[in-house]
């Protein structure tokens, strides 16, 4: 029940402090809040859910080398910043990430491979240049983590992340990232 309570305390300061930023921002995209229970723990994440289509226009956009490009940090979702939320430590690809909330980033390369970035900057809105809070500041990285890609069977026409269980960690989960007929996933463990 106490970790319950911290969580939610944790989501509303989060949404709390980014109430400001989201009045002054229109969303285009529906968003979601995802959690699951991983090795006891609950690991959570908030973010935008863009579709292959346009908002404004309808038109069908490439998303990986277009919409989301090549050699470029891009915000992991629509709108404002993706949030993950965890409430104990975690190992994230090798990386060991304190309790707290960060938002994500995405690298990804022409040559398949793939970095998310851990971020422990929150409450930016895409990359709105004309505000300097809004950028993404890679001076506040807490890591960057690879991402092993795979093709997927059918393709997704809105942004999807997912946390799963790890089938071959006991104890460990996936944070899956699918669009279009890519997958990008990266395991973790909560940390000892």
């Amino acid at each position: 029940m106490k970790r319950l309570a911290s969580a939610l305390v944790a989501v509303a300061v989060v949404f709390g402090t980014s109430l400001p930023v989201l009045a002054q921002q229109k969303r285009l995209s529906p968003h979601e809040t995802i959690s699951s229970v991983v090795g006891g723990d609950r690991v959570m994440i908030v973010y935008g859910r863009p579709y292959t289509k346009s908002p404004r226009t309808g038109e069908v956009r490439k998303i990986w080398g277009g919409l989301v490009p090549f050699g470029k940090v891009w915000r992991t979702g629509a709108d404002e910043a993706t949030l993950l939320i965890i409430q104990k430590p975690i190992v994230l690809g090798g990386a060991t990430i304190p309790a707290g909330c960060y938002s994500l980033w995405t690298l990804p390369n022409e040559d398949g491979t793939a970095k998310l970035i851990i971020n422990k900057q929150i409450g930016q809105w895409g990359e709105d240049m004309r505000d300097p809070k809004n950028v993404y500041d890679e001076a506040n990285d807490v890591a960057r983590v690879d991402l092993k890609k795979s093709d997927l069977d059918d393709s997704v026409d809105q942004f999807t992340l997912s946390i799963e269980k790890d089938p071959d960690v006991k104890g460990g989960g996936l944070i899956k990232l699918k669009w279009e007929k890519t997958q990008y996933a990266v395991a973790f463990t909560i940390a000892s």
